[in-house]
């Protein structure tokens, strides 16, 4: 299944997507949050009505989530660009959940800023609390689905201004374009083989995979599950690899410049970006 929101920003409608066909789910259902990822979703479109998407805002596949939690570093090129070792166990930092945006919102350069970067990276989104789990298959089982984010940065604010902390430098308004769908596990063969990549104005910037992750993603749960509890509807973004501004092969963003980040069966963000 296939999941994703529609309507201007404090109306959204959600839809589930299946066969070719959209459906809405709004009324019982709700919104597609905690609560509703908690209950398992839906099983199947019947008795939900078809629904005519066409011309419609699409908007962030998830309603906001109470967390996003960050792993950086977790690609060992794109550690190699960054000029750092790769880490010995995952580097955690968190974004503010109000910089999430929909796949093709706007984008704003933040006032001062002249080094905003982009950051393609698969996003998972929890169904229940994740606290102690024994297992990485305990861990796998905690996940309602996938999703394609742009974990965007202010570089300078992220490494010279950051007072020790990468948040700084991440959570700008607009800074967590999301969708356009949140995919279930099962319409994934395999979670660290799909393909990811980036582009500026049409441009390729990224070209990678899954598979180079440093750390899994049922390792990153499982690990991170020990210091912190998940609750359902919680975000995390599991790194991003080689081919960012910050390697300086290319240049940073500015106002003008329409930023795109997709990933193998969970779609791409397509936005354009303006001077805050």
């Amino acid at each position: 299944m296939k999941y994703l929101r529609i309507g201007r920003p404090g109306f959204e409608t959600p839809v589930a997507f299946s066969d070719g066909k959209y459906y809405d789910l709004s009324g019982p259902i709700g919104d597609i949050d905690g609560e509703f990822l908690k209950r398992g979703g839906i099983s199947t479109t019947a008795g939900f009505p078809e629904i005519d998407i066409a011309g419609e805002r699409i908007a962030p596949p998830i309603a906001k989530p109470s967390a996003i939690v960050c792993i950086g570093m977790n690609y060992a090129a794109h550690c190699a660009e960054s000029g750092a070792e790769p880490p010995a166990e995952p580097v955690v930092f968190y974004k503010h959940p109000n910089t999430i945006v929909g796949p093709n919102d706007d984008v704003e350069i933040p006032r001062r800023s002249t080094r905003t970067d982009w950051e393609v990276e698969l996003g998972v989104v929890f169904k229940q609390r994740a606290s102690y789990l024994e297992s990485e298959e305990a861990a796998l089982d905690c996940i309602a689905g996938f999703v394609v984010a742009n974990d965007l940065s202010e570089r300078e604010f992220q490494i010279e201004r950051s007072g020790g902390q990468f948040s700084k430098g991440k959570a700008c308004p607009t800074f967590t374009p999301l969708g356009p769908y949140l995919v279930t596990p099962d319409e994934i063969a395999d979670v660290q083989a799909l393909r990811m990549w980036s582009k500026v104005n049409g441009e390729i910037r990224q070209d990678s995979n899954s598979k180079d992750m440093i750390f899994s993603v049922a390792r990153i749960i499982h690990h991170m599950s020990q210091f912190m509890a998940f609750d359902a509807g919680d975000l995390l973004l599991t790194g991003t690899p080689e081919g960012v501004a910050l390697s300086g092969r290319f240049p940073y963003l500015k106002a003008g410049d329409v930023v795109s980040v997709g990933i193998e069966g969970l779609g791409h963000t397509e936005n354009p970006t303006v001077q805050a």
